[in-house]
């Protein structure tokens, strides 16, 4: 084990700072270092001496101050903080925006699971890190092809399921077990571990951290 990554996660809803945090406490060269709800606490946090963070995961949406503000503030006072940004939004005109303003990566929640470990690693190591989609994303923009705008292919994705894969989605995301899920909704165990599967891959996301993030984001928990 080399040396400790210290990390500190931003975002507005805990759920997604629970699963993230799991995630991450699955490699032992990495701890977390607190967390935060809003922009303003995160100034707060790192304004208090004590307080230190090899990285900060930082969402754009949240109340009190926003994500650009927080960063801003470290650009303002020429703080040389390593920022990841995760986000829902996948227009490259935000993750350049960002970029120009410090950050260091930048990961969509769809694929936080099985980016934020390689995104954290390759920051605190002086790199910068883009999950694929992001990565595609400015690919394009580069080259000059028509990059995608918003978030669009998201709500495509979303407005594609059944009422009743929103409903297995609804009670996933509250960590329900398979068993629980069946005796609630009448289904057998099998059935429910087809809806899952078939969540995972409409949404185009590795596992329940990307599955809570759909949940939130569309207002099902």
């Amino acid at each position: 084990m080399g040396k400790k990554i210290y990390v500190h996660v931003a975002d507005d809803h805990k759920i997604l700072i629970e699963g993230i945090i799991a995630v991450i406490n699955t490699d032992e060269d990495i701890e977390i270092r607190d967390f935060s709800l809003t922009g303003q606490e995160v100034i707060d946090w790192f304004k208090k001496k004590e307080n230190k963070a090899d990285v900060l995961i930082l969402d754009i949406t949240m109340p009190v101050l926003d994500g650009f503000e927080v960063l801003k503030y470290f650009y303002d006072k020429r703080i040389n903080q390593k920022v990841i940004v995760l986000s829902s939004y996948d227009d490259v005109k935000i993750v350049q925006e960002v970029l120009s303003l410090g950050a260091s990566g930048y990961i969509s929640k769809n694929n936080a699971g099985e980016h934020i470990v390689k995104a954290i690693k390759a920051v605190a190591n002086g790199e910068q890190y883009f999950s694929d989609d992001i990565q595609n994303q400015l690919i394009k923009a580069i080259s000059g092809q028509r990059a995608r705008k918003g978030d669009m292919p998201e709500d495509f994705l979303f407005d594609s399921l059944t009422e009743r894969e929103k409903d297995v989605l609804r009670l996933v995301t509250r960590e329900l077990s398979t068993g629980e899920i069946a005796d609630r909704m009448n289904i057998s165990h099998h059935t429910v571990e087809s809806y899952r599967k078939k969540l995972l891959r409409k949404l185009n996301v590795k596992n329940s951290v990307g599955l809570a993030m759909y949940a939130v984001k569309y207002k099902l928990v």
